[in-house]
């Protein structure tokens, strides 16, 4: 799943890959916002992402494009 975050005051977005559903990753998204906590995912390859609830400018959270492999006919 590709997750895409923005940031208020930032030019930069957050972008990365995790092994967790769209769901699981909304729940995270609103009580971080609801709360004024950290929003703490994890990516796949391990790395933790903290960002503070009310910092929180968008999160897109989109499926993963099957990369293709070869030479496309």
């Amino acid at each position: 799943m590709e997750v895409r975050i923005g940031v208020q005051n930032t030019t930069r977005e957050i972008v990365f890959e995790t092994a967790a559903t769209a769901d699981q990753i909304t729940k995270e998204v609103e009580a971080a916002v609801k709360n004024k906590t950290l929003l703490s995912l994890i990516d796949d390859k391990g790395k933790k992402i903290l960002v503070p609830g009310e910092s929180l400018a968008f999160v897109e959270i989109g499926a993963s494009e099957q990369r293709r492999v070869g030479f496309a006919g």
